[in-house]
């Protein structure tokens, strides 16, 4: 390496430690699968949280508790819009990353939906693009946990038959 010794160097090389500056100071918790990608940099920003990106790490990986912190200003700001734009009582729904999937589901993704995007984009600009179809597909949530308890409990799985169709579907 370059001879210089860093806290994160001395633990395990397993563990990688938070890549965030928390009002001036290095985050040491250890670092989740959760990523600080752009869309989340503008969240941070937009939201005002003091949270920054160390330009030393290796990585751009965060902790569970910044997670939390970031997670937790975007569903206030949705609540807030919420209540001002429309009267939906449900407003607590959770964000899905899709940038933690590879490129190959990302582009499946986009197949099966058949989603336009221009051509050459990259895994970030995939993932935003398919984020905004994802958020617009209409979810009837009792119908689709009551078909998930069934297929639970019956051991069944679509993908498990043959061509997806099942022999009671009509």
């Amino acid at each position: 390496m370059n001879g210089f010794s860093t806290e994160e160097d001395s633990r395990d090389p397993t563990e990688q430690i938070c890549c965030l500056i928390d009002n001036g100071d290095r985050c040491t918790k250890v670092a989740g699968n959760a990523s600080y990608s752009k869309r989340i940099q503008k969240t941070v920003t937009q939201r005002r949280l003091n949270l920054g990106l160390d330009n030393s790490a290796r990585h751009i990986y965060i902790c569970d508790f910044h997670k939390m912190i970031i997670q937790s200003a975007r569903t206030k700001r949705r609540r807030k819009d919420s209540e001002d734009d429309s009267n939906e009582t449900d407003t607590d729904v959770p964000e899905v990353d899709l940038f933690q999937l590879q490129v190959n589901t990302l582009r499946r993704y986009k197949r099966h939906y058949k989603v336009p995007t221009r051509p050459g984009l990259n895994k970030a600009q995939l993932a935003d693009t398919l984020m905004k179809h994802f958020k617009s597909i209409p979810v009837k949530e009792k119908e689709v946990v009551t078909y998930f308890i069934y297929t639970v409990k019956t051991n069944g799985n679509k993908l498990d038959q043959k061509n997806g169709v099942s022999n009671d579907t009509t």
